[in-house]
């Protein structure tokens, strides 16, 4: 009887034993090997053998892509809930960790991977060349995960060192009030006089939102009845000169007793001050330092702004006047690439110019930021905006809020932004008429949601491309250095916006 002997595994299996193969077998079987461990973790093991090992990576990173595609499902129809994991510092601290993990094990499955490929048996040309592959995929993939590691550590540092944990305020009549204000500081910490003050009016649902613009010279401020300053100041905060709304800032520390667990009590009588002037219900805010901003600009790669006058960098003040000895330099007229210095000094600069003119230098500064902080620039310059962000930005935003503001962020990208500027004509900052102020407030917020497209009245065009640190150069200015130019007219404003600076 005779028998039909098996043919010898080695000759019928050259994935798990490539020793009898052709020399063009073991080298496609060497790229198979390559392929399969980038493009699926782990199954190069499982088909050589394997098991434990590939089994493990390919359920790893099964998993890791459905995390993916959960995230993906989430931004398409419940992108607050994504927002809101990845503004979540432990959460941050945690894909930090499975990044790194993750970055681990590929590496340990392609060194694996070289080792299935039984480097001895192929040519000294294919051990090269399966070599070097090898090498550079484990930098791209293993680098890459360690890289985007770092990324969202330092962005878990950011929102730790900025955003706090305090309780999350409502909606007042469906909108979000953030007052903005500029101190004017060396690093690590802000002025008792901020140098510029405006409010963003944003609605809760939609994300349409007004910028009001505060001079910082503004006197006789009310205060509403449930303001603790109201017992200090029950006629409103009143002396002249020297009771100017930036001042205010300053008597946080004599009141702090009336503002229990506040992290900033000269914020808290702040965001009193200007419910007071607008009428509106302050729910948070933004100090920046502005001597720390020229840091972030310089992050950021710096602005392009169009100038459209010569703008003077100040000497010095002369001792004992309010004026300054001749400029150290001067932003000429025409579009330029300006790094913080020269942006910080074009919205700040205050000589030979109105009010009006001034807050319009730094909304101009601001639109710039709004445009030109796009994803790609945050891609490149994440780690260097990251470190220059804590130098300059406290508030009172609470960490479990900042992903709602992301998405009010998003909503808002593709809606105008209406703008109003409590100056002369509209009022006098030193007999200041409220009423007119609140019904602009009144006005430009029913005209910011009624209107639905990019060239409705009342609106800047500009879209608001992110809600964070380049939104919070506050649009303010100083005493008014000389008449206001403007007129009430919309067209009029247009018009001589566009002959002091312009963005784009």
């Amino acid at each position: 009887m005779s028998t039909t002997s098996r043919p010898p595994r080695l000759l019928t299996d050259p994935l798990r034993h490539p020793e009898a193969s052709e020399p063009a077998v073991k080298d496609r079987r060497a790229w198979l090997i390559i392929l399969l461990t980038l493009f699926l973790p782990g199954s190069a093991q499982v088909i050589a053998g394997k098991k434990g090992l590939g089994r493990l990576g390919l359920r790893v990173f099964i998993g890791f892509w459905l995390v993916v595609l959960i995230a993906v499902v989430l931004l398409l129809v419940k992108r607050d809930w994504l927002f809101a994991a990845v503004t979540s510092s432990w959460l941050l601290a945690v894909a930090a960790v499975v990044l790194i993990a993750l970055a681990i094990l590929w590496a340990v499955l392609f060194v694996d991977a070289f080792r299935l490929i039984k480097p001895p048996q192929l040519s000294r040309r294919m051990r090269a060349a399966t070599a070097g592959t090898v090498a550079v995929l484990m930098v791209l993939t293993s680098g890459g995960l360690v890289y985007g590691a770092s990324l969202v550590n330092s962005q878990r540092g950011l929102i730790s060192s900025i955003f706090g944990g305090g309780s999350i305020a409502k909606p007042a009549d469906g909108r979000y009030n953030v007052l903005l204000m500029g101190g004017d500081a060396g690093k690590g910490r802000v002025g008792n006089r901020p140098d510029s003050i405006s409010l963003v009016s944003i609605d809760a649902k939609t994300g349409r939102s007004v910028i009001f613009s505060v001079p910082r010279n503004l006197q006789n401020i009310p205060f509403s009845e449930s303001s603790p300053m109201r017992a200090a100041y029950p006629q409103g905060y009143s002396c002249g000169d020297e009771c100017l709304i930036n001042t205010l800032y300053g008597k946080g520390e004599e009141h702090k007793g009336e503002y229990p667990g506040a992290k900033d009590p000269g914020a808290e009588v702040m965001k009193d001050a200007v419910s007071g002037v607008t009428g509106l219900e302050v729910q948070y805010y933004a100090m920046i330092d502005l001597k720390g901003f020229e840091d972030l600009i310089d992050a950021m790669g710096g602005l392009t702004i169009t100038s459209g006058k010569r703008v003077p960098i100040s000497g010095p003040v002369i001792p004992g006047t309010d004026r300054h000895t001749a400029p150290l330099g001067w932003i000429e007229p025409g579009k330029q690439k300006m790094d913080g210095h020269h942006a910080l000094w074009f919205a700040r600069s205050r000589e030979g110019a109105s009010d009006y003119e001034r807050m319009v230098r730094q909304r101009c500064v601001q639109k710039a930021m709004l445009k030109q902080l796009d994803p790609g620039t945050l891609l490149t310059r994440f780690q260097k905006i990251a470190g220059a962000a804590p130098e300059v930005v406290s508030t009172d935003i609470p960490e479990g809020h900042l992903g709602g503001f992301v998405d009010l962020a998003i909503k808002a990208k593709s809606e105008p932004i209406g703008e109003a500027a409590f100056v002369p004509p509209l009022i006098t900052p030193s007999r200041p008429d409220y009423s007119k102020v609140r019904a602009k407030v009144e006005e430009k917020i029913a005209a910011s949601e009624q209107t639905k497209d990019k060239n409705a009245a009342g609106s800047s065009g500009v879209s608001a491309g992110s809600f964070g640190v380049p939104a919070s150069l506050a649009s303010a200015g100083p005493a008014a250095a000389g008449p206001v130019a403007a007129s009430n007219s919309k067209d009029s404003d247009e018009e001589s916006e566009a002959s002091i600076c312009s963005v784009g």
